[in-house]
């Protein structure tokens, strides 16, 4: 069973907003056996929405619109779906006074074009909404599904959870589904697909995706059977084959972030980690503490962003970065050692680079990044060449540290 997925907006359709509604909406359907073949953005336009909603459901069984049922006049989602139904829409007075309730508990009066969202298409039934005045819509008849979601995830995640899964529980495929995901770090996309190809391809029964964000990848491989136990067998074995092949580079089979990582690692051997940053500006730390509980193994960090901060804070030798350079294995070397006897913890870690656009020299080119590690073995320094812009720079030093970080503990 197929469905399709269209967010209404023109918001979306600018770099500031992002459609997170559409990954809620496209795990919970596939975790129903439910495929998301399609996904659509269309601004507010009613004459367009309405074709698009014709299009959708001429080809796929279940159609799920999200936004659009505000007050305001461009809140378009009722209308144009009633143009594409051919089917009028019908006031509830109940809807409306559920919605004067809500206004009068903030000591609020309601507007009058509050009263658009009292208006349902005909046949359909109402999906109450517990945490916003845009109430639900499912519709159903013989060509399929139409439903209408609230945008704010606040309220379109409880709403679908309550009122949409009951009923979708009723679409239930004859197929199970049983899906692996599993993170890597360390290696590009391109060569983890050609390293693990020839693995995935061979086997037919699993839809293999794999996904990149700069220097962490995802890979979801996701089987299909006529059981759950036969789907979860052939997910885990394919798992096993690719953990085989690409080892410490997964570093989580779980729906959890490499600082995640990273602090389990860290609460459970019981270790401590301090950090000092130059051109990632405080980043590694804003991911380390992002973390509930950092404070168990997180002893500080330092922003050491001139070569005075390095010197005055953490007692970098001078003669050090006037021999060497700021941006050097010496120096990260040193502000690794310094930061952790500084902090007194068991690991200390460094970063210092260029981030560009400026300040790149013949020697240390844009891109150029040094992370150093110490603990009780010494210290270590791992020297980076980075592409991309300063912002993919610092966002793939941070990562490559906390990498370090738990391939010295693992």
């Amino acid at each position: 069973m197929t469905a399709e997925i269209i967010a209404v907006g023109s918001e979306l359709l600018t770099p500031q907003r992002v459609d997170t509604n559409s990954l809620f909406l496209t795990r919970r359907l596939n975790e129903r056996g439910i495929e998301v073949v399609r996904k659509t953005i269309v601004g507010d336009d009613r004459q367009r929405l309405a074709a698009e909603i014709r299009q959708a459901r001429g080809s796929s069984r279940v159609v799920i619109m999200t936004g659009g049922l505000g007050p305001t006049l461009d809140d378009i989602s009722r209308e144009a779906a009633s143009d594409a139904l051919g089917r009028g829409m019908a006031f509830h007075p109940e809807i409306l006074e559920g919605i004067e309730a809500l206004f009068r508990g903030f000591k609020r009066k309601m507007a009058d074009i509050n009263r658009r969202q009292a208006y349902i298409l005909e046949g359909a039934e109402v999906l109450h909404n517990d945490n916003g005045t845009a109430p639900g819509q499912w519709f159903e008849d013989d060509e399929g599904i139409l439903v209408l979601l609230p945008g704010p995830p606040r309220e379109l995640e409880p709403l679908f959870e309550k009122q949409c899964i009951p009923r979708l529980e009723r679409l239930k495929s004859p197929y199970e589904y049983h899906t692996v995901s599993l993170r890597v770090v360390g290696v590009s996309e391109s060569e983890v697909d050609q390293r693990i190809a020839p693995i995935y391809s061979a086997e037919s029964r699993v839809a293999t995706t794999i996904l990149s964000a700069p220097g962490d990848i995802q890979i979801h491989l996701r089987a299909r059977a006529s059981s759950a136990e036969e789907a979860r067998k052939i997910a885990e074995s394919l798992a096993q084959k690719v953990e085989d092949e690409l080892g410490t580079s997964i570093y989580t089979r779980e729906d959890e972030t490499l600082e995640q990582v990273v602090a389990q690692l860290y609460c459970e051997r019981g270790a401590t980690l301090a950090v000092a940053e130059s051109c990632t500006g405080g980043l590694l730390a804003q991911r380390i503490t992002s973390v509930p509980g950092s404070s168990e193994y997180f002893a500080g960090g330092f922003v050491t962003y001139s070569d005075g901060a390095k010197t005055g804070w953490l007692g970098v030798d001078a003669a050090t970065i006037e021999k060497h350079g700021a941006v050097s294995r010496e120096t990260a070397a040193e502000l690794a050692r310094a930061v952790r006897q500084k902090a007194g913890a068991s690991v200390g870690v460094s970063i210092t680079g260029v981030a560009g656009p400026t300040g790149a020299t013949e020697k240390t080119p844009r891109g150029t990044v040094f992370v150093g590690l110490a603990d009780d073995a010494g210290v270590e320094v791992t020297q980076l060449h980075l592409g991309g812009d300063r912002h993919r720079v610092r966002v793939l030093a941070a990562q490559t540290a906390l990498d370090l970080l738990r391939r010295r503990v693992a």
